[in-house]
């Protein structure tokens, strides 16, 4: 079935200097510290005052700002990395016109059953493009696993290098996602559309594989051949 093009992205100059994150748990620290470590000015948000995260984030992110969410919003890019569950909870209006990265996940027995996040016809990040009508929605850092992100980011060119996949409607806000994933140690590839985001979610073959890009971009084009694949292409054929 049609998915879109899979092919390696070439990061294009960006404008993104600050990284706002709302979630403080282990991706959002991560995700921090390599934000920090590419010269990104970066705030941090947790689901309270940012006074109660402060020791963690002097601790685990040195040099990212203990904010809240509607200030982390409003940051050149911001990283979504709370609970996909808890998706509804996040300050809408702090967030109309950002470019939201969506790092998320759907856990049924973490989350519930939630019949709006479960549809095999919608991607998840489709969902949350709905509920954030006023932001701009790329899918991508969900896919890869907690540790790659804390031990695995390389320079470019280097042969251990691993890569983000990234799904995303609008061109110059993927090559912007691009440039940031690149910067932060990662080969980016075009995943296709928002639609196409799940085939990085959780029980497909490229959820926490940890590959280069030129496997990242080979497990994409199987998305249709595995168990996930054949579940959606079936409730496309009823629809």
């Amino acid at each position: 079935m049609p998915t879109g093009r899979v092919r390696p992205i070439s990061s294009a100059p960006t404008e993104v200097a600050s990284v706002g994150i709302v979630g403080a748990g282990r991706v959002g620290a991560a995700v921090a510290r390599l934000a920090l470590a590419a010269g990104y000015d970066v705030t941090i948000a947790g689901s309270g005052a940012p006074e109660a995260i402060a020791t963690f984030v002097g601790y685990e992110t040195p040099g990212a700002r203990p904010v809240t969410a509607a200030d982390a919003a409003s940051a050149d890019v911001v990283v979504l990395a709370i609970p996909m569950g808890k998706f509804r909870s996040l300050p809408v209006d702090a967030l109309a016109g950002a470019l939201v990265i969506d790092a998320m996940n759907y856990w049924w027995e973490y989350d519930g059953d939630l019949a709006e996040l479960s549809d095999p016809l919608t991607s998840t990040s489709e969902t949350l493009q709905a509920f954030l009508s006023g932001s701009r929605v790329v899918k991508t850092l969900n896919h890869m696993s907690v540790y790659a992100l804390e031990h695995e980011a390389r320079p470019g060119g280097d042969p251990d290098r691993k890569a983000l996949a990234i799904a995303g409607d609008e061109d110059s806000d993927v090559q912007r996602v691009a440039a940031f994933v690149e910067r932060i140690g990662f080969d980016p590839v075009r995943a296709g559309a928002l639609k196409d985001g799940m085939r990085l979610e959780p029980h497909t073959a490229l959820f926490a594989a940890d590959e280069d890009a030129a496997e990242v971009t080979a497990i994409l084009s199987r998305f249709w051949e595995s168990q996930r694949g054949r579940v959606v292409a079936r409730a496309r054929a009823r629809a």
